[in-house]
């Protein structure tokens, strides 16, 4: 599977998101990747649904949502109204994550199903064949600019091995050097966060992760 870039809007200004979404997007990202975060599940607040609708008006990139809540099945209707594409949740907080997948993709969207570095495998194991995407937290949630955990790779492996065909998007500590390894391991999806502010441009920042992975 070809690697894909699903940037992150976490690390830039909330107020000033239209030049770097741009930028993003002529870069050659496949997905804008907003986080949502309840201030419970994890220690943050950041978004809800109505910036992904503004988000609509600002590129054409299809939009995922990962939703770091603890009562994700509550938002699958606003966030389908507003433009999302795929929808991603926590098997941490979901006993009837089979509901919660048909859910979404009644609302017309894909699902995703997300685990945090301390989750096994097995909790998204009975669910993989029916999603698009399984997320691995390669860092713990809540906070952008952490050190990528590499003990998260042979987790990929595993995911992989047993299933080709499902796309495996890693999120947290992705760079130049991490992006590499991961898409070693199997991944084919890399949310990249705050490592786009630390070259010159945006762009820079996409050859370079580009670079890594050819």
């Amino acid at each position: 599977m070809k690697p894909s870039i699903a940037p992150s809007i976490l690390s830039f200004s909330h107020a000033e998101l239209r030049g770097p979404v741009r930028e993003m997007e002529r870069s050659g990202a496949a997905w804008l990747h907003v986080d949502v975060m309840d201030g419970q599940f994890v220690p943050p607040i950041t978004f809800g649904d109505g910036i992904v609708k503004s988000l609509t008006g600002l590129c054409a990139l299809p939009i995922e949502a990962h939703l770091m809540t603890l009562t994700p099945e509550r938002q699958v209707e606003a966030f389908a109204a507003a433009g999302c594409r795929r929808f991603i949740f926590h098997a941490e907080v979901a006993p009837h994550a089979h509901r919660v997948i048909q859910a979404i993709h009644a609302a017309g969207m894909e699902a995703g199903i997300a685990i945090n570095p301390g989750t096994s495998l097995s909790a998204v194991e009975e669910v993989e064949g029916l999603v698009e995407l399984v997320l691995i937290m390669t860092v713990n949630p809540g906070y952008g600019g952490q050190k990528f955990i590499s003990e998260m790779l042979p987790k990929i492996r595993t995911l992989r091995g047993r299933n080709k065909s499902v796309t495996i998007e890693v999120d947290g500590g992705i760079h130049a050097e991490t992006i590499a390894l991961a898409r070693d391991a199997g991944a084919n999806l890399f949310v990249v966060g705050s490592y786009l502010q630390e070259p010159p441009t945006i762009g820079e920042a996409f050859e370079r992760l580009a670079a890594a992975c050819a």
